[in-house]
């Protein structure tokens, strides 16, 4: 199983709790209507574990996929063009991380 793991903060002028409900409320059921994607999760993120210290990241979204190519072809859809963009006003640089299951 593959799995797409995004890590990111929100940009400056973003509101945590507008991305919060729009993350609940259109980000996951969007993404999660595509034959191409088994899960979809979106964790806020904390301190490293066994310190004080912040994560360098304030979100991670995994999605688990069962079909690679297929997701290509999924993510070119009007509806998930539109979420993209959302996303995008959102997230300051996200990492897009391609990963591949071993255990």
């Amino acid at each position: 199983m593959a799995a797409l793991v995004v890590l990111f903060n929100l940009k400056d002028d973003a509101s945590k709790e507008t991305y919060e409900q729009w993350a609940k409320t259109t980000d996951v059921p969007t993404a999660s209507s595509m034959a191409s994607v088994d899960s979809f999760k979106v964790f806020k993120l904390g301190n490293i574990m066994g310190t004080e210290n912040a994560s360098p990241y304030q979100y991670c979204e995994i999605l688990e996929i069962n079909d690679m190519a297929k997701l290509g072809e999924e993510v070119e859809s009007e509806a998930m063009k539109k979420v993209a963009a959302e996303f995008q006003s959102f997230a300051d640089n996200p990492m897009f991380i391609i990963s591949d299951q071993i255990a």
